[in-house]
Order: C-alpha cells, then sequence, then structure tokens
C-alpha cells in the first residue's frame, strides 16, 4: 500500500507528460507516479515511463473508464489525481495530501476559480459553464464547493474505495463532487493557480458536447440522490398546469353554466393525477435513498477498517 499515489490520466499528452510527472516527483519524493494512457497515438506512455512513472493502460476510451481502473487497482493512504497537461502546478500537492492525511479531508479539492482560471483560460464558454455548474450543485446540495469540474484533487482511502464509478467522460468531476456532498464527507477547498494548456497541447474537452453530458449527470444524479425533491418539483409544476386548465373551464362554466371544454377537464384530472402519483414516488424513493446511506455508512466502517489494517504494513 503506497502512502501517497499521484494518479495521472492521459490521452495524448507527450508534449507536457514528462514534466507533469517529474513536478509530481519534486513536490512530493515519497510519492509513486502512476500515469494511466487512454489509447494515445503519440509517445504518451514512453515519455511518462522514461520520467520514472508507473505506466499502465485502460483500454476503454473515456476518463471516467480510466478513472475507474486507477481507483480499482491501486491502494493508497492519499490519492493526488491531476491532469498531465500542465496546466496544475504540483507545488500545492503537499498540502493537498496534508490535509488528507493530518486533517483526515476526505476530498480536497484544487479550486482554480478563486484563483488565476478566468484570466489563463481562452474558452469564453469554458468559464459560464464552470460557474453554471457550480452555482447549480451548490444550490440543489445545498454546499458551497468552490470548483466542480477540476482535475485537481487529494483524495483519501475511504473515499476511492465507497466510490462507485459510473460516469465515462469528463462528467466524472461532476459525479465525484456529489458523491462527497451527498454522503457527507469531509470536503476542503485549496484554491491553486490555473495555467492554459503550452502551445502545441490540445484539450480533449468539447464544450458543448461534454458540457451536455455534465449537466445531464447533474440532473441524473439529483434524481437518484434527492428523489423527493426532484420530483416535488414534477408534482408541482404538473399541478400548476392542471390548475390552470380546471380554472380555464371552470371560468367559462362561471359564465355559461354549462361544461363546455369537457375533454379539457379529463385531461387536467389526468394530469393532478399523475402530480400525485409524482409526489408518493418521491416519498417512496426518498427512504430508499435513507437505507441505502445507512448501508453506505456500514460499507464505510468496513473499508476503514480494511484501511488500519493496511496501515500496520507502512509501520
Amino acid at each position: 500500500m503506497d502512502r501517497i499515489a499521484v494518479l495521472i490520466p492521459c490521452y495524448n499528452e507527450e508534449k507536457t507528460v514528462a514534466k507533469v510527472v517529474a513536478d509530481a516527483k519534486a513536490a512530493l519524493p515519497d510519492a509513486v507516479v502512476y500515469v494511466y494512457d487512454n489509447n494515445s497515438t503519440d509517445k504518451t506512455a514512453q515519455l511518462a515511463k522514461e520520467a520514472g512513472a508507473v505506466v499502465r493502460r485502460e483500454p476503454r476510451q473515456g476518463k471516467g473508464f480510466v478513472m475507474r481502473r486507477m481507483f480499482r487497482e491501486i491502494d493508497a493512504l492519499c490519492y493526488i489525481c491531476i491532469d498531465g497537461d500542465d496546466t496544475y502546478p504540483l507545488e500545492f500537492a503537499p498540502e493537498m495530501a496534508r490535509l488528507v492525511l493530518e486533517e483526515q479531508a476526505d476530498m480536497v479539492v484544487g479550486d482554480r476559480l478563486s484563483s488565476t482560471y478566468f484570466k489563463e483560460n481562452k474558452r469564453p464558454f469554458h468559464n459560464m459553464g464552470n460557474s453554471m455548474v457550480r452555482s447549480t450543485i451548490n444550490g440543489l446540495f445545498k454546499c458551497e464547493i468552490k470548483d466542480i469540474m477540476t482535475g485537481y484533487r487529494a483524495m483519501s482511502y475511504e473515499f476511492v474505495k465507497s466510490y462507485p464509478v459510473l460516469s465515462r467522460g469528463f462528467e466524472i468531476e461532476t459525479e465525484m463532487t456529489i458523491h462527497a456532498v451527498f454522503n457527507e464527507m469531509v470536503i476542503a477547498n485549496v484554491p491553486v493557480e490555473f495555467r492554459n494548456r503550452p502551445e502545441g497541447s490540445i484539450s480533449k474537452l468539447n464544450t458543448y458536447s461534454d458540457g451536455a453530458k455534465v449537466l445531464s449527470t447533474i440532473v441524473r444524479l439529483y434524481k437518484n440522490y434527492k428523489p423527493f425533491g426532484f420530483f416535488s418539483m414534477i408534482a408541482s409544476l404538473m399541478m400548476l398546469v392542471a390548475a390552470g386548465m380546471f380554472i380555464w373551464v371552470f371560468a367559462r362554466f362561471l359564465n355559461t353554466h354549462l361544461v363546455e371544454n369537457m375533454p379539457t377537464l379529463i385531461v387536467s384530472g389526468f394530469i393532478a393525477l399523475a402530480a400525485v402519483l409524482a409526489f408518493f414516488a418521491g416519498l417512496i424513493l426518498s427512504d430508499m435513498v435513507t437505507k441505502n446511506r445507512r448501508e453506505f455508512e456500514l460499507r464505510l466502517n468496513e473499508i476503514h477498517a480494511d484501511k488500519r489494517e493496511r496501515m500496520k504494513e507502512l509501520g
């Protein structure tokens, strides 16, 4: 079991990967640096190995698949996850690791948005998207995470081994954040500098398609983690529509004393019934989520006990 493991997922990062590995070794001399190559067609794997990293391969394309394999294969007291594009300075990693190892943080978020991100990033839609995602998640889940989509994080053994990776692509950062928030894990924010990619290094993130996946992930996870709130909103909306239709029919009835729009009245009744069903579905699913939370806490206790046993191996 490693004390600190630096995890670097990479796809065609030959311009920067060697520097990132060297910076990681300089900032965290006692850490083991892992580079997981995700079907690169350039010299990423070769250069990472020459720089001193442990190089492994994930054949399924997508950052989510890479993270799943990393979390499954590597055991460490602290995990530092960082992108291989050299946009995050490694000098912040020791403090992030300290918060996990000494202050018992489960996740430390490398907060770009409170630092140089908006100045350095040259893609304005990325700036808007990051701000929108942060505001949405903080509002829906009642938290204060400073940077939702950062690729720079430190994580505890308990977090990594209890986190089920479901996403395939870049939406995994959103999924990780919501998992930590919902399960009331200890989260810390550390402002980190952000620098733009060096010339010749190309971003793999598509503003529109990946942005749509992130928003879809937020909706899906809100439904899964907060079903009562999700279905209550749907029920309220349907009840408003049903009430509007009924009031329109009733107003005409008061004038003519005839029900002239019977189909509208029938449809409004069915919509109101669907609203009631949605409300009770939210109640039932909310109880199921509470049961899952209890089971998660028991599983977390088992993971923590396993960690203590593994720590004995480190002395």
